[in-house]
């Protein structure tokens, strides 16, 4: 059997990280991600890691980019405005096709905002993580175990896409303390990068990884080819967890934290009689439409619950082409709602198919 170990779940992400191959670590501290990086500290130079602190977000997210050209698996974390200083760099890695993991624990926004847990970087992670035409894997864990695992996810498959991915956390996620399980080994068969500049010692062509095109026919190739990709990710990379959703005449969407809190909720409705279900995506992109267009053909109604002003909610209208109604429950600001918010919104949903 294997041994559980409690911790936190920022502690227990970057221990993730170095057992999937992680060597390189370099970021800024921020609350409330800053352990993350402090057990980075510790960690990285007794595996023969380096760990650098950064004099700035900016400076960290271009550290990465040296990196990951260099064929290295490499991590960097950050919180809320910590991740909007490197949207620069996060389009760099996209548009030179270089794999990278970025944690954001998310904080409330916008501005400096709060330190407190939110889910206000939805948008931004899914829809604006930079200028330009392109997208980043992002992987939405709701417990400390799931940090762990979808940790040793993004490295593989931001490997096998040659593209960035995020691990989408918040601070109630960062914070909690919970059971986890590591597996017996790390990982040591890491994928060849024949793509990456690393000198040539005379044996090959040499490799030059760029972002840079002048030509805009050769750019609109560049584009056209990274998108076919990207098509290929959202037909095989969908995820989701679905509870109570087959008779379900209400199906809440939550992701993270909030589906926590939701599934409560869901189990006070049927206790009441309410046919509620719950679908959680694991990936909000590519977010699992097919999940959602699939219930769509039995449920009555659907209901986000969100720790923002209603982000997810749009994803949700056009993955069920608005053939059904969709409301929203939520709290801000770094305010978290109860099981009995997301009951009441249930109910009021309930009502309006009634």
């Amino acid at each position: 059997m294997s041994e559980k170990y409690l911790m936190k779940g920022n502690e227990s992400l970057a221990e993730a990280a170095i057992m999937a191959g992680c060597r390189y670590f370099f970021g800024y501290p921020i609350t409330p991600q800053t352990e993350l990086a402090a057990y980075m500290s510790k960690r990285m130079p007794k595996v023969g890691g380096t760990f650098l602190q950064a004099e700035s977000e900016i400076a960290a997210i271009n550290m990465v980019i040296g990196a990951s050209s260099a064929g290295k698996r490499v991590m960097t974390s950050s919180s809320s405005p910590g991740v909007s200083l490197k949207s620069e760099g996060i389009s760099y890695l996209a548009g030179m096709d270089l794999p990278a993991v970025i944690v954001n624990i998310q904080r409330g926004g916008p501005g400096l905002g709060g330190i407190q847990p939110a889910q206000s970087d939805y948008f931004q992670a899914t829809k604006a993580n930079g200028h330009g035409d392109f997208r980043v894997l992002v992987f939405s864990p709701s417990t400390v175990q799931e940090m762990v695992s979808l940790t040793f996810d993004a490295f593989d498959l931001s490997d096998l896409y040659r593209m960035p991915a995020m691990i989408l956390g918040d601070g109630i996620l960062g914070q909690m303390m919970e059971p986890v399980e590591f597996s017996a080994k790390g990982r040591t068969d890491l994928p060849p990068k024949d793509w990456a500049a690393t000198g040539t010692g005379e044996k090959r062509k040499r490799n030059i990884v760029n972002s840079l095109y002048l030509n805009p026919d050769e750019l609109e190739i560049k584009n056209f080819e990274r998108f076919k990709r990207y098509e290929n990710i959202k037909e095989n990379e969908q995820r989701c967890e679905e509870l109570l959703t087959e008779d379900a005449d209400i199906i809440v969407v939550a992701f993270g934290a909030a589906a926590r809190i939701a599934k409560n909720a869901i189990h006070a409705a049927r206790a009441k009689g309410i046919k509620a279900g719950l679908i959680r995506p694991i990936t909000l992109w590519p977010f699992p439409e097919k999940a959602l267009a699939n219930r769509a053909k039995t449920a009555k109604a659907f209901l986000t619950a969100e720790l923002n002003m209603g982000q997810m909610i749009y994803d949700v209208k056009l993955a069920i082409e608005c053939r059904r109604p969709v409301t929203l429950v939520n709290r801000t600001g770094g305010m978290v709602f109860t099981p009995d918010e997301i009951l009441a919104g249930i109910e009021r949903a309930q009502g309006g198919i009634d």
